[in-house]
């Protein structure tokens, strides 16, 4: 019989997650318009960036949406040091402004790689913007523009974290170690 996982812990609360996502929304709005394209990466991003760009729709700013879906995890806990592109950008990013929005940000691989794609499809400016930047024991290149919450060095579940594919949908972050 397989172990059963450990019990999620709680580090920020669902109602935290919005307070930050609004003041997020309030701090990108002044560097965006109604052209500029929000990019989520996928799949783990997606939870923070239906509720950032609803968020920004609120403070009167309606970006257009669009996804790349890059992987470096696969189902491990560590990152495999290689990023895939399982699907690009579907929209002309050729002469925008893009705003990528990612879930988490520690090796800053997939961030570095969606900043490259952005520029190779002709963005005319990329701008970045995580929920989470967790401490990485080495410079990561590019830091995001935007960060909402400063994160331990923990293993995160949660609003789009998730462990083998399981437990993104709990609406708080917890730790799983």
């Amino acid at each position: 019989m397989a172990e059963a996982p450990p019990t999620p812990t709680v580090l920020l609360p669902e109602a935290e997650v919005a307070r930050i996502v609004a003041e997020l929304a309030e701090r990108i709005a002044p560097v965006t318009d109604d052209e500029t394209v929000a990019a989520v990466l996928l799949t783990g991003g997606l939870w923070f960036a239906a509720d950032l760009t609803r968020a920004l729709s609120r403070i009167g700013r309606h970006l257009r949406f669009d996804a790349l879906w890059l992987a470096s995890y696969g189902d491990e806990q560590s990152s495999r040091g290689r990023i895939d592109v399982h699907a690009p950008f579907q929209r002309s990013l050729t002469g925008r402004k893009v705003l990528i929005l990612d879930d988490v940000f520690d090796t800053g691989l997939s961030l570095a790689e969606a900043v490259r794609h952005a520029k190779e499809a002709g963005a005319a400016e990329v701008v970045t913007c995580v929920f989470a930047r967790k401490p990485w024991p080495k410079p990561r290149a590019p830091e995001p523009d935007f960060v909402g919450w400063e994160a331990p060095n923990r293993f995160l579940v949660g609003y789009g974290l998730d462990h083998a594919g399981a437990m993104r949908g709990l609406p708080d972050i917890c730790a799983l170690d």
